[in-house]
């Protein structure tokens, strides 16, 4: 890296430590936001990820030696803010919880499955060495909160209590196409998208990033899965 581009990666470093104190500072001072503000919020979040895909995906682009193994190539990720299209109706987290929902269900289908999945879940989420870059003692939790709440955000999963302006301050563009490449489509991840993003941060860091987001999409996987079975049951 040379010098120019160290200047500008240790000035991102410093940009997301002020944007994250001033959250905090706003958070203490604000008497809170309505629900329709949060909406909102949710709503543009929502609309924007679709300019962070990444710009080679084509449709069921699947090459012949894996279309061979595979029963539907049409299966696969499909943006929630379609343009032109009726667009899915946005799952309210508050309605279906992993903790209230989830998670008993799977635990009476499949005993302690759903203990060993929660742990997982939160060993990853609470992952921290209150590093970020050269900054050392450092509360990252509004990060990584943002993190796991963007994954949920591009499938079309909403947190009532949660502000998504958040996510625009705290994951810069890079980062977002980063994010939504892995867990939407993998098999475009470069190494380019890898390097671009956080370019001063460890690479413990950077990898705590994939697990946090692969967590997360495994999570909203299940939440979907967990309340159909939970709607035929019923």
């Amino acid at each position: 890296m040379n010098s120019t581009n160290s200047a500008d990666a240790m000035e991102e470093v410093e940009v997301l430590m002020e944007r994250m104190k001033l959250l905090q500072e706003c958070q203490l001072e604000e008497e809170g936001v309505t629900q329709e503000e949060m909406e909102t919020h949710f709503e543009m979040e929502k609309r924007e990820s679709l300019l962070v895909t990444p710009s080679d995906v084509v449709e069921h682009s699947l090459p012949p030696n894996v279309l061979c193994f595979v029963e539907d190539p049409e299966f696969g990720y499909k943006d929630f803010t379609r343009r032109g299209e009726q667009t899915p109706p946005t799952f309210r987290a508050q309605d279906y919880t992993w903790e209230d929902h989830g998670y008993s269900l799977i635990n009476r289908l499949y005993p302690d499955v759903g203990q060993l999945l929660d742990e997982k879940f939160q060993v990853v989420y609470n992952l921290t060495y209150n590093t970020i870059a050269m900054h050392s003692g450092v509360d990252t939790s509004m990060l990584r909160r943002a993190i796991w709440n963007y994954v949920h955000c591009v499938f079309g999963i909403r947190y009532d209590d949660y502000d998504y302006r958040e996510v625009n301050q705290l994951l810069e563009r890079s980062l977002k196409i980063y994010i939504k490449t892995v867990a939407c489509y993998p098999e475009k991840t470069t190494k380019r998208m890898y390097t671009h993003f956080w370019k001063h941060f460890k690479h413990s860091e950077k990898v705590h990033v994939n697990l946090l987001l692969l967590e997360a999409r495994m999570q909203a996987a299940l939440l979907y899965a967990l309340r159909a079975i939970t709607r035929y049951m019923t």
